[in-house]
């Protein structure tokens, strides 16, 4: 979709009753972008696992093999004119307050989409679809190693 940007480019001026004169132009933000920006700042959130369901989450295993990384992976976002709606799929952490944590991504979400993107978000839907349970510690593997691997399982 298309997003015409409504705010005058640096050194434009427009007269009363007409067209701005210099620096106009379209502006295109794609969905692709916006779900990068909603991915991103999801994930940051405390409690989010990861994004996506099973299957997308086990080609993101793949891709992160290989060094490549999809933020937008678990993120749909339809773009509007003006507005946007976002909808997250996502993995919580076990013992974090589900309905609380679909707050704070929908606040971060809505945020950083608004003050990133400069659309208006209209809604933003949270569908918390596995919990992570951390297993038994594997002796001998670092921490970080430890969550990659069961991740991947």
């Amino acid at each position: 979709m298309e997003y015409q940007n409504p705010h005058p480019a640096p050194g434009a001026h427009a007269e009363p009753g007409s067209a701005l004169t210099a620096g106009t132009g379209r502006t295109v933000i794609s969905e692709t972008a916006v779900a990068k920006v909603a991915g991103i700042a999801a994930r940051a959130v405390p409690g989010v696992y990861s994004l996506g369901t099973g299957p997308s989450r086990a080609l993101g295993a793949i891709r992160d093999a290989v060094g490549s990384s999809d933020h937008a992976a678990g993120v749909h976002a339809e773009v509007g004119e003006t507005q946007v709606a976002v909808d997250i799929n996502l993995v919580a952490v076990y013992g974090t307050p589900l309905h609380s944590l679909a707050d704070q991504v929908r606040a971060a979400v809505y945020t950083a989409v608004e003050e990133l993107v400069g659309l208006q978000v209209i809604e933003v839907n949270v569908e918390i679809n596995d919990v992570y349970v951390a297993g038994p510690a594997k002796p001998g593997l670092p921490v970080e190693a430890r969550t990659e691997r069961e991740a991947i399982q």
